[in-house]
């Protein structure tokens, strides 16, 4: 009975080290991308990433988007001096970048094919994930002009307003799609790294 114990023990113990090793190894990932992991929509978002109109002042036409990726908002236009604005996560060091692009496709529910850049820096990544509430991409996907980047959900709504992605900006899935029904196809998109002046 007793080595029995011992044995049981030591099972229990060589899991527990198993396990807290591999959730290590997850959040040592640069990016946080868990394929698989289904969003947790009771998940609240601090009252800093939730959207909200805003006063905003800018020159850029009605209907724009505006990634301020120093503050970790992407901002939609609304004209009269005023913006919905959406919490985001935004590329981590490395990855960031800035721009004027277009949104030349949308999806929903798509489909992930890692890029191979991606591939060899995150070997673990699955090389296709069909779309659905597992996939990193969330519940929209929004492409950017000819880049490998798009505005999308996530099912990993700890990471907004971090700076962990691969130089996509993410959106919980809600606002995700609450902006994707705003925006058509040709819709401008401008990224700055600084604050209009």
């Amino acid at each position: 009975m007793t080595k029995f114990r011992h044995l049981v023990w030591m099972l229990i113990a060589t899991g527990a080290l198993v396990l807290s090793t591999s959730q290590g190894f997850a959040q040592n990932r640069p990016d946080a991308d868990e394929p698989g992991l289904v969003a947790d929509d009771g998940y609240e978002l601090d009252p800093e990433w939730q959207k909200q109109v805003v006063y905003y002042r800018t020159n850029e036409a009605p209907g724009t988007i505006i990634v301020a990726t120093a503050e970790r908002h992407l901002y939609l236009v609304q004209g009269n001096g005023r913006a919905l604005r959406y919490g985001i996560g935004v590329g981590r060091e490395g990855f960031q970048w800035q721009g004027l692009v277009s949104i030349t496709r949308k999806a929903e529910w798509p489909d992930w094919t890692p890029p191979p850049e991606m591939i060899q820096r995150q070997p673990y990544l699955p090389r296709f994930m069909a779309g659905g509430p597992g996939n990193p991409l969330g519940a929209r996907a929004m492409y950017l002009g000819t880049t490998v980047y798009r505005i999308h959900g996530t099912n990993r709504p700890d990471t907004i307003g971090t700076k962990v992605s691969s130089g996509c900006f993410r959106l919980v899935n809600n606002d995700v799609a609450d902006l994707y029904d705003r925006v058509p196809v040709g819709t401008k998109v401008v990224i700055r790294q600084k604050p209009e002046l």
